[in-house]
């Protein structure tokens, strides 16, 4: 009969069942009052029950609300501002360097269509990814700037800057000559995240 080979792993002696020590007289002391203070942890609330208070817990409630400093609301998402045009992009976007994207042409169009095409058409080149685009808003009759001619070319500026606008475009800026001069704007569109 063979003899199993010897094991590689040594014995390790079986731990002796000796008895604790006690606690002194201060340790249990000690142990109790930290046992008194601590608490359980909370658990999610599966519901709020909405009871009203009696006017000493009311009371209380003020008082320790008035100790803690106000929770401020939430501030609404603020738009990017505005950004001008690099003067290096406006020099190679005038002299054809750097290509116009798209053109939007609001000439003869209300201020309500006008508004309607340009959120439309901003929308869309911002979703399209594109960089530059000009919006055309004709130049208006010379010298009646007060007599509603030039309308949109007063409104179009104002619209960019609204906040609806904002969050579609960087910046903007009058055209060059080439390109409508005072009668378009050249705009950059903020690319979609």
């Amino acid at each position: 009969m063979k003899r199993p080979p010897p094991s590689l792993i040594p014995e390790v002696p079986a731990p002796s069942r000796e008895r604790k020590r006690l606690l002194s007289e201060d340790e249990r002391l000690l142990w109790e009052s930290i046992a008194a203070q601590t608490r359980p942890l909370r658990r999610k609330p599966r519901g709020l029950k909405v009871t009203a208070p009696s006017a000493p817990e009311a009371a209380a409630t003020q008082s320790t609300a008035a100790a803690q400093p106000a929770k401020t609301p939430r501030q609404p998402k603020r738009e990017p501002p505005l950004a001008p045009i690099g003067r290096r992009e406006r020099a190679r976007l005038s002299r054809g360097r750097k290509e116009i994207d798209a053109r939007l042409d609001l000439h003869g169009m209300t201020q309500t269509r006008a508004h309607r095409a340009l959120t439309d058409f901003l929308q869309r080149a911002h979703l399209d990814g594109l960089t530059f685009v000009l919006v055309i808003t004709g130049k208006g009759n010379a010298g009646t700037a007060h007599s509603g001619r030039g309308v949109l070319r007063r409104q179009v500026p104002q619209w960019l800057s609204l906040p609806e606008f904002r969050a579609l475009v960087v910046g903007f800026e009058e055209a060059h000559i080439g390109h409508g001069g005072e009668g378009a704007l050249y705009v950059r569109i903020r690319r979609a995240k």
